[in-house]
């Protein structure tokens, strides 16, 4: 199955989601976050002999798993649509976190952002020695859109957040 920003393989009980836009660092978008969210759920909707035993998030390319939201896109947003927006990441976090089966955000270079908080939502994350995570937008006074202050504190705890 693909996509348009994000390619679906199954092999056995293992399916494997990439992130499919490596010239913009496989940013998130809307269409990113929609079309997750509808994979996962469908993965998630399958018979029980039918449905994968793990599911594992990549990007494409060398440079990042995921380098944050589109800021090309974000730019262009009003407040409902920015709204909009953020509660497309929470509905993929929840759908992941209440999925039938283990995800794991299979990270190499950039995971920044709304990157890492996809990360976050994985039930385990396994690290490339190139892997970079980060909160970048709180350096321009935005908060983590998707969950991630909460997710990265129950993750590492508040000391290390």
């Amino acid at each position: 199955m693909s996509n348009s920003t994000i390619r679906l393989s199954v092999e056995g009980s293992v399916a494997t989601i990439t992130l499919n836009r490596p010239d913009k660092l496989n940013a998130l978008n809307a269409q990113v976050l929609d079309e997750l969210f509808a994979v996962v759920s469908e993965l998630d909707a399958r018979d029980v002999n039918e449905r994968p035993r793990v599911l594992v998030l990549k990007g494409a390319g060398e440079r990042a798993f995921a380098a944050g939201a589109d800021i090309a896109e974000l730019s262009r947003l009003g407040s409902a649509e920015a709204l909009e927006l953020s509660e497309a990441g929470h509905r993929l976090g929840r759908a992941l976190d209440g999925a039938n089966f283990p995800c794991i955000a299979a990270v190499h270079g950039f995971a920044l952002g709304g990157g890492l908080e996809l990360a976050l939502s994985a039930d385990l994350i396994v690290c490339s020695d190139n892997a970079l995570f980060g909160q970048p937008e709180i350096n321009l006074g935005v908060i983590p859109g998707f969950g991630g202050t909460f997710r990265l504190t129950a993750r590492v705890g508040i000391g290390w957040a």
